[in-house]
């Protein structure tokens, strides 16, 4: 089963269209990596699936639920990480994570997804630091932690390793794929072409609003005769400015 269909989507603000009649699918379980340049309309792709925003046209199911009809069954369904998220800074991961934990519980099952969160961040004491001491790396854990200790089925990740050293994106990296190891499908966007090649199952690139190519990174590359996925894309955008 697909945990994500999209259908000929298509979104206009006025009379700019940011997203042309686009189709991919998500299928349970793998990672699947929505990659392409700044305003190539990745960003409002994944805010029409997270039903932040309205769709102009076509159709949108994520875990067999419709966004345009039922997006309270769709937002009960998935966590979604945007990449300018914050955290109250002047409480301490635990406490930040234990008030996040209390819109989606009753009592009696607070302290049971407040443990998860501090389980999937793995900060050890510093837990109970106030997050306005914590480095990127930590405040990234700590945010992941709160998009994944609600056990959501379908986790959404906009550029969730943007702006951390080798070493944080590659702990980060790690962490995500423990949690599509427990189960959880992932869609992530990233302009880190390594990071998508060495992370995904399949990819979608997306340029002007169009989705020019799809598959396994394997798939792309023999395509394309390619090193890597970053002469993927130039050779594929190259390809597409020359058909017009």
């Amino acid at each position: 089963m697909d945990a994500l269909r999209v259908e000929n989507v298509h979104k206009l603000y006025g009379n700019i269209e940011a997203v042309k009649g686009i189709n991919f699918s998500v299928k349970e379980g793998e990672i699947f990596g929505l990659i392409g340049p700044n305003g190539a309309g990745k960003t409002t792709a994944l805010r029409m699936i997270s039903t932040l925003i309205t769709i102009t046209s076509g159709k949108i199911t994520v875990c067999g639920y419709d966004v345009a009809t039922q997006g309270d069954e769709v937002r009960k369904s998935i966590s979604y990480l945007p990449e300018d998220a914050g955290a109250y800074k002047d409480l301490s991961g635990r406490t930040y994570l234990r008030f996040i934990a209390g819109f989606f519980t009753d009592s009696d099952e607070t302290d049971k997804m407040t443990q998860r969160g501090i389980d999937i961040a793995n900060l050890g004491d510093r837990i109970d630091s106030k997050v306005n001491t914590y480095s990127k790396g930590m405040m990234r854990r700590l945010l992941i932690a709160r998009a994944i200790m609600t056990s959501p089925r379908f986790a959404i990740m906009d550029e969730v390793t943007s702006g951390l050293d080798v070493m944080n994106a590659h702990d980060i990296r790690e962490l995500i794929r423990e949690i599509a190891g427990s189960g959880v499908t992932v869609l992530l966007s990233s302009h880190n072409m390594y990071e998508v090649e060495s992370l995904c199952d399949r990819v979608a690139m997306i340029n002007k609003g169009e989705i020019i190519m799809q598959g396994t990174p394997a798939e792309l590359k023999a395509k394309y005769n390619a090193n890597n996925l970053e002469e993927v894309f130039i050779r594929g955008v190259k390809s597409v400015e020359q058909s017009v």
